[in-house]
């Protein structure tokens, strides 16, 4: 008989290949014919639970996505800790979950226990053989009482490293994949003593596709507090504050009822009903850009935040899944006219060049086209933006955080690209809380393009937090001072661990 059991040692690829050869020798473990073995197609609606249900997978695998249908694979499972970014302790009950390239959750939230450790089973592409595609992309989306959503504020997600998976057997000799590194270690930052507190709800989005919807607690302070429900839809949202009203529900494609709540004790099994399903059934929200002085950028993208959920601090928030133009996971393309499909009913924030992209929104606010602009989306037909959206070429961020956030070990030198025709530059230090933490509005011009550089001089920095810095170059004239351009949203991001 033909045995499944391997060692660390034996790659994935190894048993893959050696239980393609046996399946043709014996039946699966149940012993029955109509489950799918290693490699074989599957039928992903099939209930794995059900016996009699054709096209599902035998016993210890699980039906997974190619690019041209679905596979019977092993499972593959994320192994981390959630751990508070200031002290390095471990953070119990937090809520983990994985989210794809487009943002929807690949499987099931985990709930980290007392040492701060999950297990979360996740979904990913594979080939077809089963074994894992190389352009899986997954970022982690974690959450916990009394600790800021991370990503947010100032801090973007990261991808999961899957280069190195380990391979190990359960009881049963069933083989599946470990992913357990750096990466899948998620620091969630403290939430300031006026944030934290209140009550937990949980609950779940009744929809067909509820995966990703963004849930928010709305009604006290803005920004709200929100979570994201998993693939089931389950979700549970913390840090709800007494003055709260209402809890919504906002992704692509889904008009939810709002749920009045009253919190002043935790609430479970709150459900949010489907008012309307169905991309085509929402409203559409168009409006254009135009490029100007784009420097090396040259296309931009669209997003919509929630109002409830804008920072005005930080100039953003997060995105529901699939409000933007273009579509995720696509580039940055849009150089004129924008559409977003199936928005549901709201108040929004509308975000242009928001990624990095070599662009920003043009600065200057005494022209037209540069303020954020709002707008409120009906329940159907369409939104127009009122104004084009002027966008221009931002200053290249030198260090720290040019593409990534950069750990620093001592106050940094902050260093941007000079612009080329400036007065003086703007500089400010924000931390991931949206506290301004020091500012030089006089860092004088650079002659000959060279780089500039500003030592930071204000306050110690907090060992573990995320802060950013924002440099605007300004034009002044006798009339009139002007900003010209300043660094992308995303970039010039650090964190202090002496």
């Amino acid at each position: 008989m033909c045995s499944r059991h391997v060692t660390p040692v034996v790659t994935l690829t190894m048993w893959l290949l050696a239980a393609t050869a046996c399946k043709d020798d014996e039946l699966d473990a149940s012993g029955e014919e109509n489950e799918g073995a290693l490699g074989e197609t599957c039928d992903p609606t099939a209930d794995p639970n059900d016996d009699d249900a054709e096209g599902r997978c035998a016993d210890g695998l699980a039906c997974e996505p190619t690019d041209d249908g679905s596979v019977c694979a092993a499972p593959i499972e994320l192994h981390g800790q959630v751990i508070d970014a200031l002290d390095g302790g471990p953070i119990e009950g937090a809520v983990i979950a994985a989210l794809d390239e487009t943002g929807a959750p690949v499987g099931d939230a985990a709930r980290s226990d007392a040492m701060g450790e999950y297990v979360l089973r996740v979904s990913a592409r594979r080939d077809a053989a089963g074994a894992l595609a190389s352009a899986v992309r997954w970022t982690l989306f974690a959450g916990a009482e009394d600790y800021a959503i991370f990503p947010g504020g100032l801090r973007s997600p990261l991808p999961v490293d899957a280069t190195a998976p380990m391979e190990a057997t359960d009881d049963e000799e069933h083989v599946y994949s470990i992913i357990e590194n750096a990466t899948t270690t998620v620091a969630l930052l403290p939430l300031a003593a006026e944030d934290a507190g209140g009550v937990t709800v949980t609950g779940r989005v009744d929809a067909v596709a509820p995966g990703g919807t963004l849930v928010v607690a709305e009604g006290g302070a803005v920004p709200a507090p929100y979570t994201i429900a998993d693939a089931s839809g389950a979700f549970v949202l913390f840090n709800v504050p007494a003055e709260a009203a209402a809890i919504r529900g906002y992704r692509q494609g889904l008009e939810l009822a709002p749920t009045t709540v009253s919190a002043t004790a935790d609430l479970v099994d709150v459900v949010l009903d489907v008012v309307t399903e169905g991309i085509d059934a929402l409203a559409v929200v168009d409006g254009s850009v135009s490029l100007v002085n784009a420097g090396g950028g040259d296309s931009t993208s669209v997003v919509l935040v929630p109002s409830s959920l804008f920072d005005p601090a930080l100039e953003r928030g997060p995105v529901p899944f699939g409000l933007r133009a273009p579509s995720p996971p696509d580039a940055p393309s849009i150089t004129g006219a924008f559409a977003i499909a199936g928005v549901p009913s709201g108040d929004y924030h509308v975000l242009v060049a928001f990624e990095n992209d070599g662009l920003v929104r043009d600065p200057d606010t005494g022209i037209a086209g540069t303020d954020i602009q709002q707008i409120a989306v009906p329940t159907s037909g369409t939104a127009s933006v009122p104004e084009s959206f002027k966008v221009t070429g931002a200053l290249a961020v030198i260090g720290p955080g040019a593409e990534a956030p950069e750990v620093v070990t001592a106050p940094p030198t902050l260093s941007w690209a000079d612009d080329s025709s400036e007065d003086r530059y703007e500089l400010r230090v924000i931390d991931a809380l949206g506290n301004v933490v020091w500012e030089d509005l006089a860092v004088p011009s650079v002659s000959g393009g060279g780089n500039v550089e500003v030592a930071y001089a204000g306050p110690g920095l907090t060992a573990g937090m995320y802060y950013q810095f924002r440099a605007t170059s300004i034009r002044e004239t006798p009339n009139n001072t002007s900003p010209i351009s300043r660094t992308e949203d995303l970039r010039g991001v650090f964190v202090f661990q002496p």
